[in-house]
């Protein structure tokens, strides 16, 4: 399973989320540290998800860093997030 997949699969299974977003952007770190050939390292995600309501953002990205442990061990090198609740995503 792709890095993407299991960032996916983690992520709508504990979240439940009303929008996810996951876009890989590896190829635009291509050469930089972390970097590797087949990409699946670099990720831009948006997440809107009731599971945020009343966490601060330092919270809900912890939050969804500590669900994916298990894929930063596996080459996952960085993640630009953006988590949003129902309410602030209407807003936007």
């Amino acid at each position: 399973m792709s890095i993407r997949d299991s960032l996916e699969r983690k992520i709508s299974e504990t979240l439940n989320p009303e929008t996810l977003e996951i876009v890989d952007e590896s190829h635009l770190h291509a050469g930089h540290a972390g970097a590797r050939p087949g990409g699946d390292s670099h990720f831009k995600v948006l997440i809107v998800a009731d599971a945020f309501d009343g966490k601060s953002r330092v919270d809900r990205q912890r939050l969804v860093n500590g669900l994916l442990a298990d894929e930063f061990a596996a080459g996952l090198h960085a993640l630009s997030l953006t988590t949003l609740t129902p309410t602030e995503a209407g807003r936007r």
